[in-house]
């Protein structure tokens, strides 16, 4: 056999075997399991005429469930994991609780105004004392709600609230009166002590192994969602509760004029006197949370950003999962989100004294906005959902459902965790060491958001990190990255959609991790001797063979004669893309989080924005910068998305503007 044949046959075998490895890696893709195989979503089954829109949860002794709704009433739930469980009315006739919680006999809840407790004294399975423990004032405003409470380990109870909303300056978070945008300490006899400040959006207070935490919801000061640790004094971020820092017994410092000599809130007028709303800049001289954190120093930081559209739009209750239930990932954290219908597990660990760590999809697909969680005792988790004025995934305004683990174990990351020279993944179940060793399977990219008083922050300053190695365990169990360039108080992504599992070569059914890094881990670096450096990304050149010589071989002459005349092509008219043909892009640019193609959810759906009639180009405008006041019958402002590369826009457009033809 000639050389030339054998470079021939060559290249026939390598482009075969691409195509066959591509079919076999789509192939698996398609058969891995999803989150569905894992854990199932079973509906509770509620009687004809209630209506939950559930606002709060809490597991009694007995193994009953307390229901609180936004209607204001008050169910126990009798046998609530059986197929017939039985619902009794406690209390009614209550403004929008929006939190519950147990405590030597009595239920408290948060009212809008006040925290209530409630108690049967007479034993006939209703309330009959509503007390008062502890009344707020209220200015009227439609946005001061108030969630909680939440039980301190010393038995007294955490609250939080919401800001109001401006009347011309709409889009800017007001506290009107005294504990808005606050949590506040309240002891059984009725003290309050003002805790901590900066919260805009507090809809997730929370108690982790006997520590405050919160989760907020983006908007104007806050890029994204995330989880706040909060510790007495703390700052969170929005400037409206400073105002309130006077008052007796206030743990927070720090100033609205000190904050204001420091940061740029753009109240401007344009030529007629009036406010204009601050916008995203593009490409402007930005400061990050970090950089507020450097000027005060009783700025809190988020242990871990939940980014905006991908691990929901509107962050939820935290809970913490039990010993010993849903498997491999006991002890760590689950946080609920009210727009996306979603959870998502986090993973924290504590690094040169800052709390940190990385957060990653769970479950989708509930019937409604999550916003509280309490655990059965059976191990399954109850989860309690609204949407009313404020819009979600799924296809009803509210609901009670129970979320189970059917004991197999998911092939998934269990932990992520910060290494002096990168990132250590431990997996539920042992990898293919071919494709874990090699370093096209990782990729790693960080980014960081705005602080300022746009609604949200684009991701800004993004960066690819080169991965200079890999180690992996010889039981298959972890793999430890190298990566270059990591840089603090940034996120960083790390997708492994290379990775596959050792039996069945499943792929990770969520193969993409956030780590929020503040601080860089001390310690021993891997050297390049221990790591593999195999990259099957980077193209094997196969030199071309020769063009036959001789006699036999055609010039260009004769070949330009022996040539058939090109027929002109016939004008095409461009087609329209379908939804097939976006559905990666709108899942790339997190569209999906809030738009349907034909029902009305977070946001308006395609079809409705198609009526509008605008350009293309107008569209792209409008999803780089936003004009949520064209939408005023929405909750949930869209923030800027000036990252979404024009191409994708125009092509996003099209589809759009194709639903009206």
């Amino acid at each position: 056999m000639t050389t030339k044949i054998k470079q021939i046959l060559q290249i026939k075998l390598v482009a075969a075997l691409a195509i066959a490895l591509t079919s076999v890696l789509s192939l698996s893709a398609q058969e891995s399991p999803k989150e569905e195989d894992y854990f199932r979503i079973r509906k509770v089954r509620t009687p004809e005429g209630i209506i939950l829109e559930v606002g709060g949860l809490t597991m009694l002794p007995n193994g009953n469930l307390g229901v609180s709704t936004r209607r204001g009433d008050v169910y126990i739930i009798e046998n609530p994991t059986s197929s017939n469980p039985y619902f009794r009315k406690f209390a009614s006739g209550l403004h929008e609780i929006l939190g519950l919680a147990y405590k030597d006999g009595a239920l408290y809840c948060a009212q809008r105004g006040e925290l209530t407790k409630l108690v049967d004294t007479d034993s006939d399975g209703k309330a009959d004392v509503y007390e008062t423990v502890y009344a707020w004032p209220l200015s009227g405003h439609y946005h001061e709600y108030s969630f909680g409470p939440v039980i301190a380990p010393d038995g007294s109870f955490f609250v939080t609230g919401n800001v109001a909303f401006g009347d011309e300056e709409w889009w800017r978070g007001e506290s009107r009166v005294p504990w808005r945008g606050w949590a506040v300490n309240i002891t059984e006899d009725g003290k309050l002590t003002p805790w901590a400040t900066g919260m805009r959006s507090p809809a997730g207070p929370g108690l982790l192994n006997g520590q405050f935490f919160y989760t907020e919801n983006q908007g104007d000061w806050i890029a994204s969602g995330g989880l706040w640790q909060v510790n007495k004094g703390d700052f969170m971020g929005h400037p409206a509760g400073l105002r309130w820092i006077d008052f007796a017994g206030s743990a927070v410092k720090l100033t609205t004029d000190q904050f204001l000599s420091k940061m740029d809130e753009r109240r401007i007028k344009n030529d007629q006197g009036r406010y204009i709303k601050p916008e995203n800049i593009i490409n402007e001289t930005h400061k990050t949370a970090f950089d507020a954190k450097r000027e005060f120093a009783e700025f809190r930081l988020p242990a871990v950003w939940l980014p905006h559209g991908i691990l929901g739009i509107s962050s939820s209750e935290p809970t913490v999962i039990p010993e010993g239930t849903f498997g491999p990932f006991s002890g760590q954290v689950l946080v609920g989100d009210q727009g996306m219908s979603m959870l998502s597990r986090v993973m924290l660990e504590e690094v040169n004294g800052q709390l940190q760590g990385a957060a990653i999809g769970f479950r989708s697909g509930f019937r409604s906005g999550i916003l509280r969680m309490a655990w059965a005792p059976d191990g399954s988790l109850f989860v309690g959902e609204t949407n009313r004025g404020w819009g979600s995934a799924g296809d009803a305004n509210e609901g009670l459902e129970r979320l189970e683990w059917n004991k197999n174990i998911p092939f998934e990351m269990q932990t992520v965790k910060a290494m002096p020279d990168g990132f250590e993944i431990t997996f539920t179940l042992p990898v293919d060491t071919a494709s874990a060793n090699d370093l096209a399977s990782y990729r790693v990219e960080s980014y960081t958001y705005k602080y300022h008083p746009v609604y949200g922050s684009p991701p800004v300053d993004m960066r690819s990190l080169p991965i200079k190695g890999v180690k992996v365990a010889a039981d298959g169990l972890s793999a430890r990255i190298m990566v270059d360039s990591l840089r603090q108080h940034y996120i960083h992504t790390i997708i492994l959609d290379g990775i596959r599992e050792k039996d069945n070569f499943y792929s990770l059914i969520h193969p993409t991790a956030y780590y929020t890094l503040h601080s860089i881990p001390q310690g021993a670096k891997l050297a390049m001797s221990e790591v593999s450096t195999k990259d099957s990304s980077i193209p094997v050149v196969i030199e071309e063979p020769a063009p036959p010589s001789g006699p036999a071989a055609p010039t260009v002459k004769q070949a330009s004669k022996s040539a058939v005349k090109a027929t002109p092509a016939k004008p095409t008219v461009a087609k329209a893309p379908t939804f097939k043909d976006v559905e990666g892009l709108l899942s790339r640019h997190t569209c999906i989080a809030c738009h349907n193609p034909t029902k009305k959810q977070v946001g308006p759906s395609y079809l409705e924005i198609a009526k509008r009639k605008y350009s293309n180009e107008k569209i792209v405008e409008l999803i780089h910068n936003p004009q949520p006041e064209n939408w005023p019958g929405y909750a949930t402002e869209m923030p800027p998305m000036p990252h979404v590369p024009k191409a994708d826009a125009l092509k996003i457009a099209a589809y759009i503007n194709s639903l009206t033809k």
